[in-house]
């Protein structure tokens, strides 16, 4: 049977839609139907499904693996997991893929697809093709079965393995009554710590706050407890715990760069000279710190499915996104975890005599705007940028420019970013400087960029970094 997806539901990194209006059940059916299809083509078999705790996801699961099974799959359900759980499942039963059906940090009514095709991650163009078999309606057939597992005491015992403590710490988790409360719970039993958990009941709805930890409001519960119990250290996640947010022993936020930063001087103690991969939104202050300790810095474009790409394809041990997505290949898969990114933060701390907070102090201090966020019509953000782009070559005057993700523009005062968003109508902006006078000149350089494109600049207050 044929089938036509919402245009705004295929994504660059994943699938997505507004549950009842974008995507349905039906929606669900194609989708397990068409990746099915393409991992018969590519000689599968077998896929690991599992599902967030989102109201709508058991039943876009069934849906989904009604259209695996019809494709000749065989299917390992997993159940309600976090993301980095299924993919832990792909390299844990040896699968040929996996689905996960999630809104990340989406409001509730929202839902989604994120896939792996046997390793690897599968996105851009791959998603776009499963729009195209749908149409067609030219599907593999078969009869594949269901099978379910429980993986969760495997993905906890994996995820201490390696973990050494000298000493014991005090920590503060938050889960935000998402997908990774359950496996939280079971790794703070497995380490020897002292530990407090906040909202770890999984609840579609999200009580207790937005389950994401890059804005500052959502961390606001986690900072507080932070301070209350003197905790080392404070972790956050999003809704299905593939991205974090960390608050140090004086409750401060460490962006996903500065984190970054710290898991990489640990890192390149074990690899000296190794690649180290952050995205476009990054500051230089990482970029020079990973060069200092001796790494080679690699700026590359935003989104999971990119980086992970491109962390396989250069073979590094980490790579981390300012969205709080930090992708580890040594010790671990090279997806993005969060749960085993803090695993290895608690671990740093426990076997070194500084705090967290000595360690952000230590990190280059920089002054920008938070991420700048505005509607623009879906088939204009791309042209604006194209536009912007060619403004500030037709001035001629010196600046440097990346263009692997959008535009960034590097001055002496500092740099100033504009890219498309993969994910929504939207155009994204970033700034930063040394000083709030230069961040003010970046800020007026990049109104008089967007205003020759016709777009206005949307205000917003700066904050140390």
């Amino acid at each position: 049977m044929r089938h036509t997806f919402d245009p705004t539901v295929l994504r660059e990194y994943d699938i997505r839609g507004r549950v009842g209006e974008t995507l349905s059940a039906a929606d669900a059916r194609a989708i397990g139907r068409s990746f099915g299809t393409v991992v018969r083509e590519a000689g599968g078999r077998r896929v690991s499904a599992g599902r967030d705790g989102r109201h709508s996801s058991p039943e876009l699961s069934a849906a989904l693996i009604e259209g695996l099974t019809a494709a000749g799959v065989d299917v390992i359900d997993i159940g309600q997991v976090s993301t980095p759980t299924l993919y832990f499942s792909v390299f844990e039963y040896g699968t040929d893929g996996g689905v996960m059906i999630t809104g990340s940090h989406n409001p509730p009514a929202y839902n989604g697809f994120k896939m792996m095709l046997g390793r690897k991650a599968f996105y851009g163009a791959s998603i776009l093709r499963l729009g195209r078999i749908a149409e067609s309606g030219r599907y593999s057939e078969g009869q594949g079965t269901v099978e379910q597992r429980d993986i969760r005491d495997a993905y906890a015992d994996r995820l201490v393995r390696d973990i050494r403590l000298d000493r014991q710490l005090t920590v503060v988790w938050d889960t935000g009554n998402g997908a990774a409360g359950p496996s939280v719970n079971d790794v703070s039993l497995r380490l020897e710590s002292r530990h407090y958990l906040l909202n770890v009941e999984v609840d579609g709805d999200f009580p207790s706050h937005h389950p994401d930890p890059t804005v500052a409001e959502n961390l606001q519960e986690l900072i507080a407890k932070v301070r209350e119990t003197n905790a080392d250290l404070g972790i956050g996640f999003d809704g299905d715990g593939d991205r974090i947010g960390v608050v140090d022993n004086q409750g401060r936020i460490l962006w996903g760069d500065q984190l970054l930063a710290i898991l990489a001087e640990d890192v390149l103690k074990k690899h000296p000279g190794a690649t180290i991969i952050g995205d476009v939104k990054a500051s230089q202050g990482f970029y020079d710190w990973i060069a200092q300790k001796g790494g080679k810095p690699v700026m590359w474009k935003s989104g999971h499915s990119l980086v992970k790409a491109k962390m396989a394809e250069l073979k590094a041990p980490l790579a981390g996104e300012m969205s709080g997505h930090i992708f580890f290949g040594d010790g671990w898969y090279g997806f993005d975890d969060a749960l085993f990114a803090g695993v290895r933060l608690i671990q740093i701390l426990a076997n070194n005599p500084v705090t967290l907070a000595e360690l952000k102090d230590r990190l280059p201090q920089a002054v920008n705007t938070p991420e700048l966020r505005f509607s623009c019509p879906e088939d204009r953000k791309f042209e604006v940028v194209e536009e912007v782009k060619s403004w500030v070559k037709s001035r001629n005057d010196g600046r440097t420019i990346v263009d692997i993700d959008g535009v960034r523009v590097s001055t002496p005062d500092g740099w100033w970013l504009l890219r498309a968003s993969n994910t929504q109508a939207a155009l994204t902006a970033r700034a930063e400087s040394v000083d709030e006078d230069g961040l003010n000149r970046l800020k007026d350089d990049l109104r008089a960029a967007l205003a020759a494109a016709g777009v206005e600049l949307v205000e917003s207050t700066s904050a140390a970094h």
